[in-house]
């Protein structure tokens, strides 16, 4: 009997055809395709962030265009837990080559990508059938962490008096939705080049 199976699974193998067994296929980790886009994308918000990053400022309300990049590229790869929580560390390395408070950002954005890869778990029903709100909602919410365990700790290391967190309260709430209509935007496009 092991003899068929193995001439059975012999002859699927040298033509190519392949068999259905029922069972879900598990992810073993990221492609080199997944590895090659999260690089650009953390790449591009890098470089956004210099470049535009001092341009575009209300009210020292700006997008975080890293942020955004991880959670862009979280959203379009769907790497498991692990994964997210490794992009979000390099995110937040990419974070120490610009002016700030060292080391806050590992923290931060550890969690961020932490919650955005949960987040995008979570099914929705897409708006008429076709648009999905995930990656603004999912962003929008892991910008919130990311900033709040900033501010928080922030205010912590430099031992601050806790009603200056108030002040981050606008900035971190409007960099979210900056950051959420960033991914939305460009959710569609990038996703329909991936295929």
């Amino acid at each position: 009997m092991s003899d068929e199976n193995t001439t059975e699974t012999t002859n699927v193998e040298t033509t190519g055809a392949r068999r259905e067994t029922g069972v879900a296929e598990t992810k073993k980790g990221l492609t080199i395709r997944e590895l090659i886009l999260t690089a650009i994308l953390l790449a591009a918000g890098a470089v956004l962030k210099f470049f535009v990053g001092s341009v575009v400022n209300f009210f020292g309300m700006k997008p975080n265009f890293i942020i955004a990049m991880y959670c862009m590229a979280i959203v379009l790869i769907r790497p498991r837990v692990f994964e997210a929580i490794i992009i979000g560390l390099i995110a937040g390395a990419i974070c120490q080559f610009f002016p700030g408070t060292p080391y806050l950002n590992f923290l931060s954005e550890f969690f961020g990508a932490l919650v955005m890869c949960l987040l995008i778990k979570i099914p929705l029903p897409k708006i008429g059938g076709k648009v999905d709100l995930m990656p603004m909602l999912a962003t929008f919410l892991s910008t919130i962490v990311s900033g709040g365990i900033f501010a928080t700790f922030l205010m912590v290391v430099i031992k601050s008096d806790p009603a200056a967190l108030a002040a981050f309260v606008p900035i971190v709430f409007f960099t979210a939705v900056f950051n959420s209509i960033i991914v939305q935007v460009l959710y569609y496009p990038l996703k329909k080049t991936l295929k």
